[in-house]
């Protein structure tokens, strides 16, 4: 009785569905969308005044670059995302420890970001940018078109993680074994093409399978696609531009 699909003309229904044969309400995933679309949205402004503030302030830079514990710092920063999520995963329905714990997460990634930037001309760093927010809208729009005709992306996570690898071993090769200019491009490309099957796969995710409290790891999912998206494109531009 509880497991009747949505009915098109039922005018008890408010809102339309997502997806064909849809089970659960309309509007209380529409409500789950807006709010993990609200918290990314949040975090994209935090890592964007961070970044700004280590590009623009050149003393930070100058701490980072010179000196024995700005590099140790910087290591620091680099894994503490990774560390953040042992914890998150335990507490990701514990609020506010859950977004206290999303906003460490935020702030050592937007650290990272910003340092990758400093040693980037602007124009690249807008270029990326306004790349970068095209894709993924772009991307967005079509995934929620496609999933209200009834395409599913679900399969597209077993070649995605294989690509990921792939990927990974190939940062590994370059960085012990530099390749060159045009392998750093190459590297860009296949990274931004992953990165872009995986806001397409994410996406799909949140519109039909991620349960309303899984929000925090939606929301980093989604999170994590826009900024590796925008560093695979700064990568291929800055190579460019060498």
């Amino acid at each position: 009785m509880w497991a009747q699909p949505y009915r098109k003309n039922d005018v008890e229904v408010g809102a339309r569905p997502l997806y064909p044969m849809m089970l659960e309400s309309p509007e209380l995933r529409w409500s789950f969308i807006r709010k993990i679309y609200t918290i990314v949205s949040i975090q994209l402004l935090l890592t964007i005044a961070v970044a700004a503030v280590v590009v623009t302030v050149h003393p930070i830079e100058h701490f980072f670059t010179t000196t024995g514990a700005g590099l140790a710092l910087y290591i620091v920063l680099i894994i503490t995302p990774f560390i953040v999520l042992c914890p998150l995963y335990y507490y990701y329905q514990r609020h506010p420890v859950n977004y206290f714990l999303l906003a460490i997460f935020t702030v050592a990634l937007a650290f990272a970001v910003g340092l990758t930037c400093a040693y980037t001309s602007g124009k690249v760093i807008l270029e990326s940018v306004i790349l970068t927010a095209v894709v993924v809208v772009s991307l967005t729009l079509y995934t929620f078109w496609a999933a209200k005709r009834g395409h599913d992306f679900n399969f597209l996570g077993p070649f995605l993680f294989g690509a990921v690898v792939v990927l990974m071993l190939f940062a590994l090769i370059q960085i012990l074994f530099p390749l060159g200019r045009i392998s750093v491009m190459i590297y860009g490309c296949l990274a931004s093409i992953i990165f872009c099957g995986y806001i397409i796969y994410d996406t799909d995710n949140l519109i039909k399978r991620y349960t309303y409290d899984e929000y925090i790891w939606a929301a980093v999912a989604l999170y994590l696609d826009v900024i590796n998206l925008f560093l695979s494109l700064l990568t291929v531009f800055r190579a460019a531009e060498n």
